[in-house]
């Protein structure tokens, strides 16, 4: 199991150049949330909600003139192209940031270009034929709103000096009237900033998924909520580690591996709601030995030099010793080296029983929103209108088979059967259930063939004539999307080696959301991490852990009250976090520890760059 690590709460997903990231660096906590309070109360004075969203470029510009902007038709067309169909209120909040409110100085300086006289004022003629003609066109409909303005026109001329004045004067009280409105209205202010529904695929460009010009790509991120402006800052720990573009890690296999005794199994990662689910194992070794672990995706793709979707997937084997019933397995050591795809471990493992446990960081197993244009088939009838399976449903179910083959032997024993039934209906086949199956489908040896398995299907078809409803349920369970692609799944393949007496590996279980591994993962960062105490708070700490591929980050929480961690990555550089958000909030309980998120490289071959704020919000 690997996945979510608590309560989440979103703020926009974004990057930054170098000048960018230097800048908001100095910014304070209160000078954020100051930020954030502003850009709501101007968003919603255009609309009714920070859930609704901007629909065209029109939206944009007053948006963002509320929020004391001036965008120009450039900067309106850097961020609303041709493609997008809408923005929300985290993208708005990234413009924002990225625009700088407009300064009096330099409007009064562009005003003075045009009066090389410095008489103070234009001549309404000029200011017409100007604004109209040149550069950044206003229409006549704004030219002669501008002209109208009694308080700075007079005998046909526009005193710039008072137009800037009134014009600063003006977005500044709009500003404060905004936000006084905001504090007054008690239902406006328990609403939470930001979407609080997951983003639809259909999403078009967006200031997150936009190249700009700083060159860096805006990732996208799934929006939920955001703190409430009400929240403070008290006491922050800052974390920065640059990590280099990844290479294969140093050599560990022995040279003499092949004379190792050696033994497999399969398995599999599920995506949940809000976990990951994994088989988990039992290693038996019947003498004190030099170990030797590997974990990988497993590629079932059948063209020579394509691997599986999958194959980037991060995988890592945490090995406990188990302790003859006198309470948890405790941790002896995990992979940490990356040898290709592989994850490896070399030690020494004395005789014992010993649990592993697999875990993926979420990073890049996620949920996909990938639109299905149109649903695979996954039977038909023949010239003799029997049912049969499509060829494309039973390559699938060939997938399938050898993913839940755990023992990789070609077979399915009645273990393995009821580990994919557990999954996919979440029942198990009994004794006798078993001998009726073994009387009416291909077996050997007591096992069901892939022949049996493909017939268990199509009869499965058959008694429902033909409606493929249970069977795209069995599918989805197994991780595939509508067009037979698995997306939310990830098979692998531990092999461990031992010098001595040959080792035993037999699947534990199938869990989903496991207490013991997350355990395990905070004490792994707390063992070999780096810990920073968290100013102001000496009962709070954060550790960190690295290795070559992922940054891991943990809150331990020894006072008796829970705290709220605001954790902001937004001055990380070509990183994805397992959260799915530049900024999110983590909840943690008295007397614990927390994930607060794992960190891996967008680009892998390129340098990247982790920079974490960590805040504890009151």
């Amino acid at each position: 199991m690997a996945g979510p690590h608590g309560s989440t709460t979103s703020l926009s997903n974004k990057r930054y150049t170098s000048d960018e990231q230097s800048e908001a660096q100095k910014l304070q906590p209160n000078d954020e949330e100051s930020f954030y309070t502003s850009c709501r109360a101007a968003y919603l004075t255009v609309f009714k909600s920070s859930l609704d969203n901007i629909t065209d470029r029109q939206q944009l510009c007053l948006v963002l003139q509320r929020a004391g902007r001036n965008p120009s038709n450039k900067t309106l067309s850097k961020y609303w192209t041709a493609k997008t169909k809408e923005l929300n209120f985290d993208d708005f909040c990234a413009i924002a940031k990225r625009e700088k409110p407009a300064a009096k100085a330099e409007i009064l300086k562009a005003f003075q270009k045009l009066d090389p006289a410095n008489k103070g004022y234009i001549l309404h003629d000029d200011f017409t034929k100007i604004f109209t003609t040149k550069g950044e066109k206003m229409s006549a409909e704004e030219v002669s709103a501008v002209l109208r303005l009694a308080d700075v026109n007079s005998s046909s001329k526009l005193d710039y000096n008072k137009f800037c004045d009134t014009f600063f004067s003006t977005s500044d009280q709009w500003a404060k009237m905004a936000v006084k409105k905001l504090e007054a209205d008690s239902r406006t202010k328990r609403q939470q900033f930001g979407s609080q529904i997951e983003e639809s695929p259909e999403r078009s460009a967006s200031p997150r998924n936009q190249k700009i010009s700083d060159g860096n790509t805006i990732a996208r991120k799934e929006s939920k909520s955001r703190p409430p402006s009400s929240q403070n800052y008290r006491g922050t720990a800052s974390t920065v580690i640059n990590m280099a573009p990844l290479k294969n890690c140093r050599q560990v296999e022995p040279s003499d591996l092949q004379a190792w005794h050696c033994t497999r199994s399969k398995g599999c990662f599920f995506l949940e709601e809000n976990s990951i689910a994994s088989h988990h194992y039992r290693l038996q070794l019947t003498l004190k030995s030099t170990v030797y672990l590997t974990i990988k995706p497993l590629n079932l793709s059948r063209a020579e030099g394509i691997s599986s979707p999958w194959s980037s997937v991060d995988t890592a084997l945490y090995v406990l010793k188990e302790s003859d019933g006198r309470g948890e397995p405790q941790l002896v050591s995990f992979t940490e080296l990356r040898n290709k795809e592989s994850y490896v471990w070399k030690g020494e493992l004395g005789s014992g029983s010993y649990t592993l446990l697999p875990f993926t960081t979420g990073c890049r197993l996620r949920k996909n929103k990938k639109p299905v244009t149109k649903e695979a088939r996954l039977v038909y009838r023949d010239d003799n209108q029997d049912l049969q399976l499509t060829a494309e449903f039973r390559s699938a179910l060939s997938d399938v088979f050898d993913i839940i083959d755990l023992d990789g032997n070609g077979f399915l024993s009645l273990e393995e059967y009821n580990f994919f039934e557990l999954r996919s209906s979440g029942e198990k086949c009994d004794d006798d259930a078993w001998e009726v199956c073994k009387e009416n489908f291909e077996t050997k040896k007591n096992e069901l063939t892939r022949k049996g398995f493909m017939d268990l299907n199509l009869m499965e078809a058959n008694d429902r004539e033909g409606d493929p409803s249970d069977l795209w349920v069995t599918l989805q369970s197994m991780g595939y999307n509508k067009a037979l692609e698995m997306i939310e799944a990830c098979p692998f393949i531990i092999d461990v080696y031992t010098e001595k007496s040959k080792p035993k590996l037999k699947v534990a279980s199938l869990e989903s959301g496991s207490h013991l591994l997350q355990k395990v993962l905070c004490k792994s960062v707390i063992l070999k991490g780096d810990a920073s105490p968290m100013d102001g708070y000496e009962h709070i700490t954060i550790y960190t852990y690295k290795n070559d591929t992922r940054i891991t980050s943990v809150i331990e929480n020894k006072s008796d009250k829970k705290i709220m961690v605001q954790v902001n990555n937004d001055q990380s550089k070509n990183c994805i976090s397992s959260r799915g958000l530049s900024m999110f909030a983590v909840e943690v309980p008295g007397k614990s520890t927390m994930v607060s998120q794992h960190v891996m490289a967008v680009n892998e071959k390129q340098e990247w760059v982790y920079n974490c704020v960590q805040s504890v919000l009151t």
